[in-house]
C-alpha cells in the first residue's frame, strides 16, 4: 500500500503541476482529493485524514507556484499593480483560514471544500467578462483589492488551494485578460501557500490523535515532498498551454476540472 500512495502522489502531483500552470492554481483541490484517500494507509487517523490532506496540500503547491509563477513572470503575464493590493491581505487571510479548518471536524470540512468547488465552477462557467477596449490593458489596481484578498486568502487556506478559483474569476470580472489574470493568481497563490503552510506546521490547535512520524504540525512532509517535485516538473508546461489556448476555452476547462474534484471530495469519505 505505501508503493501505491507513493504512485498516487506522484500522479497527483504531476497533474497538479500542469493544472497550476494551465489554470492558475497549484492544484490544490487535487492533491487534496488525491491526499485524502492515499493517506490513511501511511497511518493518518481517519478523524484527521482530510485536515492533513489540506495542510499538506498547501505546503506542496508552495513549491509548485514557484516553479508556475517564475513561468509567467518570464512571460510578463503578471499584473504587478493588482497583485501588490491583493497580496499583504492574503497573507493575513491565509493564517486565519488555517486556524478556522483545523476547528473544523473532518465531515464538515470534507463538505465545505465540495461545495466549493461547485459553487466556483458555476461562477466561472456563467461568468462574463467586462469588455475591455482593444489593445488597451485593463489593470485593477483598487484599495478594494485588500479586503478580497483577506477572503481569498482565508477561503484558501481553509480548502487547501492557493486561491486562483476565486482570483482568477475576481481578475476576470474586472476585465483582466484570462492569461494574466492566470499569472498574477499564480504570484498571488504562492503568497497564500506560504502564510497558510507556515499557520498549519505551527498550528496551536494540536491534532487529536498521534500522527506518524514525518508530520509537523497537520503536514505529512515525505507527502508534500514527493508531491512538490513531480508538480514543479510540469507545471511549466501549463504555462505553455495557458499562453496558447483562448480565455474562453480556460474557463471551460477550469468549470470542469472544479465540477470533477468536488465529487471526488464529497464522495472520498
Amino acid at each position: 500500500m505505501m508503493w501505491l500512495s507513493i504512485a498516487i502522489f506522484l500522479l497527483a502531483g504531476a497533474s497538479a503541476g500542469f493544472l497550476g500552470g494551465l489554470l492558475g492554481i497549484g492544484g490544490g483541490l487535487l492533491l487534496v482529493a488525491a491526499l485524502s484517500f492515499a493517506l490513511p494507509a501511511l497511518g493518518i487517523p481517519a478523524d484527521e485524514v482530510i485536515h492533513v490532506a489540506v495542510a499538506t496540500s498547501m505546503a506542496s503547491i508552495v513549491l509548485t507556484f514557484i516553479s508556475s509563477a517564475t513561468a509567467h513572470i518570464r512571460r510578463g503575464g503578471v499584473l504587478w499593480p493588482s497583485w501588490r493590493w491583493l497580496a499583504p491581505g492574503m497573507v493575513v487571510g491565509g493564517f486565519i483560514g488555517a486556524h478556522l479548518a483545523q476547528m473544523l471536524s473532518g465531515p464538515v470540512l470534507r463538505y465545505v471544500i465540495a461545495g466549493f468547488c461547485a459553487v466556483m465552477a458555476v461562477q466561472m462557467a456563467a461568468g462574463k467578462r467586462k469588455k475591455t477596449v482593444p489593445g488597451q490593458e485593463h489593470i485593477p489596481r483598487s484599495p478594494w483589492l485588500l479586503p478580497a484578498g483577506v477572503g481569498i486568502g482565508a477561503v484558501s487556506s481553509v480548502v487547501g488551494i492557493g486561491g486562483g478559483s476565486m482570483t482568477v474569476p475576481l481578475l476576470v470580472a474586472l476585465g483582466v485578460q484570462p492569461v494574466k489574470a492566470v499569472a498574477t493568481s499564480t504570484v498571488c497563490g504562492l503568497v497564500i501557500a506560504l502564510s497558510s503552510a507556515l499557520s498549519y506546521m505551527l498550528s496551536v490547535h494540536a491534532p487529536a490523535h498521534p500522527l506518524p512520524p514525518g508530520a509537523f504540525g497537520y503536514v505529512f512532509l515525505p507527502a508534500a515532498a514527493v508531491t512538490a517535485v513531480a508538480s514543479m516538473a510540469l507545471a511549466p508546461y501549463g504555462v505553455r498551454v495557458a499562453h496558447r489556448i483562448s480565455g474562453d476555452a480556460l474557463k471551460r476547462v477550469f468549470s470542469i476540472f472544479l465540477v470533477f474534484i468536488g465529487v471526488l471530495i464529497a464522495f472520498g469519505g
